[in-house]
């Protein structure tokens, strides 16, 4: 079994409001607290998170981002989701979550796309 580990480089986008977490490692249960940690204390208009290096998440991190959503939403602002391979979207779509997220292959995508 793989050591799950999360490491989260954030920074600002590109636009003002913007910031972008750049997740390397696994969301899961063992990792999910840091995430959503950074995710509250993220006060942006827009958040995009790029998952290029993100090899897989679990029921936990699924819950995590849609918290994530949730609060973004209720709040009137806008969550992004960048680079998300194949396993990890297909969970999104079991799960039947995919609906609530915006997808993007590039930063620079998510960065350029208008505030929904």
């Amino acid at each position: 079994m793989t050591q799950d580990f999360l490491r989260i480089e954030d920074r600002p986008g590109a636009q003002p409001g913007q910031r972008v977490l750049r997740l390397e490692g696994a969301l899961v249960i063992a990792t999910m607290f840091e995430f959503q940690s950074t995710v509250r204390g993220d006060t942006s208009r827009s958040l995009i998170i790029d998952f290029s290096n993100v090899p897989y998440v679990d029921s936990a991190g699924i819950g995590a981002l849609v918290g994530a959503y949730v609060t973004r939403q209720n709040s009137g602002r806008n969550l992004s989701l960048v680079g998300v391979s194949e396993r990890i979207h297909n969970a999104l779509k079991v799960t039947r979550v995919e609906q609530f997220f915006r997808f993007f292959d590039s930063v620079s995508a998510a960065e350029e796309a208008p505030i929904a």
